[in-house]
């Protein structure tokens, strides 16, 4: 639990030794966009109670199903900040039909493995096992989420845990430092919150917290069952019939989701004793559904990510990754595009030598403005092609292929398919790149949050100023 395509070709192995080299041979021939219309289609059917139900028969002998719930940390108020996150917890801790020990034997004798995660909007319940016991699976995920017991006992148990993992995450810079970025972003809004929530909330949360959590936001109309791998859609929706027709079609009150606004402001942690400055400078990126997101996200495949445990960092695409390296200005930097329903956060984590801070920045804005005014037709249609490589080797196996069709069923609406995805990518050029970057990056106001021996961070109104260039 946290806070947070390569295919086989059986029909291949099935042929006789003497027909392999011709289908191996036909099988390389297949066009790149032939074999985006070579995948297994995404089936959706929509339950009377508003349950979505989607997947996809990728075959194998295994497969994933999991509940994808619009609910997390931003549906919370400051008073019951971190109820999403442990109610996640007290999920498999009991229900009416099965104790947590009847519960946790029956996963282990079938092979599967249950687990769950929460995020700033959605709850995610997931289990893989065997094909063959997928009605067992479906039968655990609705009993926990119909019929928790949500008893005293292992509520102030479970606290312990969640204070320790509190612990825990705290000596985590790369948890705690997006905790603050997200917190001065979005100043006085849900999203700002953590997910775990603060210490004085898991003391008192109490049952009838957890049980308010889930009447008003575990309703069908915000689920979508999901499953991929061996799996029969008319199996899975008789299955969902069975299991989550009891499943209210609407909370019983409705919850309030306004905008949240974003700011920018900085945050400074100086702490001569660390080893190294953990850095975050982002600005306010776009929604899920926005049309700019894929020119961001292959911006921000431009800026690329980089560790000096790499090879080869002089003679990598990015052109900070190619700086880092030859001037030894940073241990490591990951870009970032992070969206949620109706904004986002687009920036770079960095960790570097207290030394070498200045330089970093000077060289990493001057990145961010050339993605503005003079970034190349190559550099975007590489930084496509690797955006589309890194994205279609994410599809490998059944779990991520079935947290894409939940995260794109609740985000979207529907399952985006490869030749549609693919035509988006495509339609992307140095021009759009540039109209993006100048709407999102130019002239706007970064958050900036830095941790460790910091002193050399440039001021905050001196980063601000190298946010545009003055072009005559």
């Amino acid at each position: 639990m946290a806070a947070r395509t390569l295919r086989t070709f059986h029909s291949i192995l099935q042929l006789p030794s003497k027909n392999y080299r011709y289908a191996s041979s036909a099988a390389a021939q297949l066009s790149y966009q032939q074999s985006l219309y070579n995948v297994p289609k995404t089936n959706v059917t929509r339950l009377p109670n508003g349950l979505r139900v989607a997947s996809e028969n990728s075959g194998g002998s295994t497969c994933t199903v999991g509940l994808w719930i619009d609910a997390g940390s931003r549906f919370e108020t400051p008073e019951t900040n971190g109820v999403a996150h442990f109610l996640e917890h007290m999920a498999f801790k009991g229900t009416k039909n099965r104790s947590q020990t009847h519960l946790e034997l029956e996963v282990e004798n079938i092979g599967a493995h249950l687990n769950a995660y929460t995020s700033r909007e959605q709850t995610v319940y997931y289990a893989k096992s065997l094909s063959k016991d997928l009605p067992t699976a479906v039968d655990i995920l609705s009993d926990i989420i119909l019929n928790p017991v949500l008893g005293e006992r292992e509520i102030e148990r479970e606290r312990d845990v969640i204070l320790r993992e509190m612990q825990e995450v705290d000596q985590q810079v790369e948890e705690v430092i997006f905790d603050h970025v997200h917190s001065i972003a979005y100043q006085g809004t849900p999203l700002g919150y953590t997910i775990l929530g603060p210490t004085a909330n898991i003391k008192k949360i109490n049952r009838n917290d957890l049980l308010n959590y889930i009447s008003t936001h575990y309703s069908a109309s915000r689920m979508v069952l999901a499953a991929a791998g061996d799996v029969n859609h008319d199996e899975l929706v008789k299955l969902a019939e069975k299991s989550f027709s009891a499943v209210p079609g609407s909370p019983s009150t409705l919850p309030e989701v306004s905008p949240c606004r974003y700011t920018g402001s900085e945050m400074r942690f100086r702490d001569d004793a660390m080893p190294a400055a953990h850095i975050v400078l982002a600005v306010e990126g776009c929604g899920w559904a926005n049309p700019d997101y894929f020119p961001l996200m292959i911006a921000s495949t431009i800026i690329g990510n980089w560790d000096r445990s790499l090879s080869g960092g002089t003679n990598m695409a990015s052109k900070l990754a190619q700086i880092c390296a030859s001037e030894g200005l940073a241990h490591s930097f990951m870009s970032f595009n992070t969206c949620y329903t109706d904004t986002g956060l687009w920036g770079i984590y960095m960790v570097t030598d207290r030394m070498t801070i200045d330089d970093l920045f000077f060289n990493l804005q001057n990145e961010w403005m050339r993605l503005c005014n003079s970034i190349s037709d190559f550099e975007v249609e590489r930084a496509k092609n690797t955006f589309k490589t890194n994205l279609f080797m994410y599809m490998d196996g059944s779990t991520p292929i079935c947290e894409d069709i939940g995260r794109q069923m609740l985000t979207y609406g529907r399952r985006i398919p490869l030749p549609e995805l693919d035509y988006r990518i495509e339609q992307i050029n140095a021009k759009t790149v540039k109209e993006v970057c100048t709407r999102y990056i130019s002239d706007k106001c970064p958050v900036v949050v830095g941790i460790g021996p910091i002193e050399q961070l440039p001021d905050y109104n001196r980063i601000r100023g190298n946010m545009y260039w003055i072009r005559v």
